[in-house]
């Protein structure tokens, strides 16, 4: 099995023998000889390295994986069903009474689909899948023919996806993220538990919330790999929708970003105007933003909180003169520029905590007002948790709330 896609018939398959308890049944259902319907099951097994039911004479059972998989997969399919509905939608098409095209659609194409789909090129797609570009196109052609839509456009740089395709495509990739969560559910029942948890990441909580959370959640198992994404929020947003990532930790907004994630608050920060030790205003005992104003500012970029805060509230811009003439969101650049000279800039007292007790940035003592902003967790919308991603989320909620108690 590659990329997160077993056989989609075997799936199907196996779903109506667990709602039946029958593969005679199932093989009804599916349209397919009784023989036929075993040997789906038995693949299916084989690729997950699992068996999912138990076999008796009259009726199957679901064992342990099977219930866990079971789950996984009905929704997987949900997800295929619902891209499918909307690219119809998107291609101002309506629902033929045959069945819809996503029931006949193979792991081949969708893991086609999905690959073209982040690399925006047949070549680069092939070199992904390993496998040859006359291939890859075959497969994405024999998608847009089972479909009866176009789903690719050519464009000088490689190719592009219809708006019937991106619709597509993205319950393809929330499919995709439900088995993978199925297999991990499998492992963990099998006592093996190589688990994984994409974690998209803003700059607050890479300084100590996410570094404790992953020591703690590596110290206490063996097989677990947290994978850790930077960028920026409107990147890790996207990704988080369409199932790249497990959950996004950070600033929320307000009001939430989109109708299909949910916010969970864990504290509520402070922003802080800083500079290095050696800046005249940190010899004061108290200064004033107008005095900031004399010396040259590292600004975040306006669409983060911090951003909002100095441009909408602060509303630097509209100085005469702006003393912005940095903008960047880098810590590595914030703290190297501070180091250089009398630079000015905004930023959290927990992002700086760490550089704070090393010496190398000072908060300035210049009260402010509403500079306070809420943190937390943002997940898709009926997003399931396993175990070992819900021990994950434990630990981010504990070190948060250490967080909030101050910077250590």
């Amino acid at each position: 099995m590659q990329n997160g896609f077993p056989n989609i018939r075997h799936m199907r398959v196996f779903l109506e023998a667990a709602a039946t308890g029958s593969v005679s049944h199932a093989a009804e259902r599916c349209h397919l000889s009784q023989p036929a319907a075993t040997q789906a099951i038995t693949r299916l097994e084989s690729d997950l390295g699992a068996a999912l039911l138990i076999r008796r004479r009259q009726q199957f059972s679901l064992t342990e994986c099977g219930i866990a998989f079971q789950k996984r997969a009905t929704s997987a399919l949900a997800h295929l069903e619902t891209g499918a509905r909307a690219a119809l939608r998107a291609a101002g098409a309506t629902r033929r009474r045959r069945p819809s095209f996503e029931r006949a659609v193979t792991a081949a194409q969708l893991r086609t689909l999905i690959a073209i789909a982040n690399s925006g090129s047949f070549t680069v797609a092939a070199r992904n899948l390993d496998l040859s570009q006359p291939t890859v196109h075959r497969a994405a052609r024999s998608l847009e023919a089972q479909a009866e839509m176009t789903f690719f456009t050519a464009r000088p740089s490689g190719v592009a996806l219809t708006p019937a395709a991106e619709s597509f495509v993205l319950g393809a990739k929330l499919a995709q993220a439900e088995i993978r969560q199925g297999i991990e559910e499998i492992s963990r029942a099998q006592g093996k538990d190589k688990g994984t948890f994409l974690l998209g990441s803003l700059p607050l909580a890479r300084t100590t919330i996410v570094p404790r959370a992953i020591h703690a959640m590596v110290s206490d198992n063996d097989g677990i790999q947290i994978r850790v994404i930077d960028g920026r929020y409107l990147e890790l947003l996207r990704s988080l929708r369409e199932g790249d990532l497990d959950c996004l930790i950070g600033a929320l907004r307000d009001p939430p970003p989109a109708d299909d994630v949910h916010q969970e608050f864990l504290f509520r920060d402070a922003l802080a105007i800083v500079a290095h030790p050696s800046h005249p205003l940190a010899q004061r005992p108290s200064a004033t933003l107008q005095d900031t104003l004399a010396y040259p500012w590292i600004a975040p970029p306006r669409e983060t909180p911090g951003g909002q805060f100095l441009f909408e509230t602060l509303r630097i811009e509209d100085r005469e003169q702006t003393p912005v003439r940095i903008v960047s969101s880098s810590m590595v650049m914030l703290r190297s520029i501070l180091a250089e000279g009398p630079y000015v800039s905004v930023v959290s007292r927990h992002q700086i905590s760490v550089d704070e007790n090393l010496g190398m940035i000072t908060p300035l003592n210049i009260p402010l007002t509403g500079h306070h902003r809420d943190i937390g967790l943002t997940y898709r919308k009926g997003w399931h948790p396993t175990k070992t991603q819900a021990q994950f989320i434990e630990f981010l909620q504990k070190f948060s709330t250490v967080s909030e108690e101050g910077p250590h």
